[in-house]
C-alpha cells in the first residue's frame, strides 16, 4: 500500500469520530444549548421530508421507469466502446448513469459492483471513489428547487452537470493515482 493509501486511510478511521466529538464540543465553545438546537434542527428536518416527498416519489418513478425499459443497459452499450480506451471499467459506468438521478438506486448498484468484482477491484474503487465525489444532481434540483418553488433551472442544470462529470473524472484519476493501474 502507497503512502499516500496509508494516509488517506489513517485519515477517513478518524475523521467521524472527530467530527461526533468535534461538534458538539465547538458548539459547547461557542456556548450553544446543543440538545435544544438538535432538536430544533430536527423538527425542521421532518417538515421539510414531508414537503419534499410527492418530488421524491416522481425522481424515483422516473428512474425506475429508465431502469426498467432497459434504457440503462442500452445506453451502457453505447458507451462501452468510448470509455474502454480511456481504461474505465464498462461495468462501473451504469452507476455513473444512475448517481445523479437516486442516490440509493447508486447504492444499490455499487453494491453488485462490490459483489460481483470484489471489493478490491478497480471498479468497486472508482465507483465507490464516486458514489462520495458526486451528488445526486437531478434529484436534488428536483426536491429541492421543487421544496423552494424555483421552476427556473437557468445555469443549475449545466454546472451541476459539469461537476457531476468533474467528480467522476477525479474519482477516476484519485484511485489510479492511489491504487495504481
Amino acid at each position: 500500500m502507497s503512502l499516500l493509501a496509508q494516509v488517506l486511510e489513517a485519515i477517513s478511521r478518524w475523521t467521524i469520530p472527530v467530527i461526533l466529538v468535534g461538534v458538539p464540543g465547538y458548539a459547547l465553545a461557542k456556548r450553544v444549548k446543543v440538545y435544544p438546537a438538535f432538536v430544533a434542527g430536527a423538527k425542521e428536518g421532518l417538515e421539510i421530508a414531508f414537503r419534499i416527498v410527492p418530488f421524491l416519489v416522481a425522481i424515483l418513478a422516473a428512474v425506475g421507469a429508465f431502469r426498467g425499459a432497459g434504457a440503462m443497459d442500452r445506453l451502457s452499450s453505447w458507451l462501452e466502446p468510448v470509455l474502454a480506451p480511456l481504461g474505465i471499467p464498462a461495468s462501473v459506468l451504469p452507476l455513473f448513469l444512475v448517481r445523479p438521478l437516486s442516490g440509493s438506486g447508486a447504492n444499490g448498484l455499487l453494491a453488485d459492483l462490490i459483489r460481483s468484482e470484489g471489493p478490491d477491484s478497480l471498479a468497486s474503487l472508482i465507483g465507490a471513489v464516486a458514489s462520495g465525489a458526486t451528488e445526486t444532481t437531478f434529484y436534488v434540483l428536483a426536491v429541492y428547487f421543487g421544496a423552494v418553488g424555483i421552476t427556473r433551472f437557468r445555469h443549475a442544470i449545466p454546472a451541476a452537470v459539469l461537476a457531476e462529470a468533474a467528480g467522476i473524472a477525479a474519482s477516476i484519476a484519485i484511485v489510479r493515482l492511489v491504487f495504481g493501474s
